[in-house]
């Protein structure tokens, strides 16, 4: 038993005879495809609630179906879809306006398809948290003369953060973690590392077992910002109970 651990300690360093340059360099893919994808879906989301509250009817009519297929169809399938069918019919449409086919990079395509699927759900938590906003404070802006775009920065943004950080908390999370069905398509990170290294040594549980603890001590870090970004932005508000 002693033997083994050793055997695995070695296997998971770093240097020329371990894996644990390879496992590290995933984890830091992991990681980029991560904020890039949550930082699109943020963007998504925001234009997505803004346009099912403020919209017109085709505008409204259009992003519903969007939120619903999204929620409905599971990510293996939409990423599936996306990667492939998208990137098959980009280049078709290209090729038909006179366009080579183009080589697409994987980080900016894994970016692409997380951050449309992650997008739809931001949508629904920024459009619930808006939505939660005390009407009043509307209508005492617009007697103050506000734009919509002073109202958005001085009235929306900070009276609807506080109940959005929580939702936004739990799909960063679940972003972390849908960035491993990336590895179906090629993309290498963690678990692409995780499991290239467990093929080449037949040791998969150790190698997975640390695979989740690299996950979990991701989420724990920045589950952690997140408890402190709502704090912040809760500030000066009573506390209940």
């Amino acid at each position: 038993m002693m033997l083994a651990a050793a055997s695995f300690f070695d296997l998971i360093s770093l240097g020329p005879k371990g894996y644990g340059d390879e496992m590290l360099w995933g984890l830091l893919r992991t990681l980029q495809i991560a904020i890039f994808a949550y930082a699109l879906a943020l963007i998504i989301g925001c234009c997505g609630a803004l346009g099912k509250l403020y919209g017109g009817a085709v505008t409204r009519g259009v992003l519903e179906v969007y939120t619903t297929v999204i929620r409905s169809v599971p990510s293996l399938v939409l990423i599936l879809l996306l990667y492939y069918a998208g990137t098959d019919s980009l280049n078709a449409l290209l090729q038909s306006i006179g366009v080579g086919p183009v080589e697409f990079n994987g980080l900016v395509v894994a970016v692409l398809v997380l951050g449309l699927i992650l997008g739809g759900y931001v949508t629904e938590v920024f459009r619930a948290a808006i939505q939660s906003v005390p009407i009043g404070q509307f209508e005492a802006a617009k007697a103050y003369g506000m734009s919509p775009l002073q109202m958005l920065r001085r009235i929306t943004l900070p009276a609807m953060l506080p109940n959005a950080i929580p939702g936004l908390a739990n799909l960063w999370l679940n972003c972390t973690k849908d960035t491993a069905l990336i590895s179906l398509v090629g993309y290498t990170e963690l678990i692409l590392a995780t499991k290239q290294a467990a093929g080449a040594t037949k040791m998969y549980l150790p190698f997975l077992v640390t695979a989740a603890l690299l996950y979990w001590l991701l989420s724990e870090v920045t589950g952690y910002l997140f408890v402190l970004a709502e704090r912040r932005a809760r500030r000066g508000q009573q506390e209940l109970g």
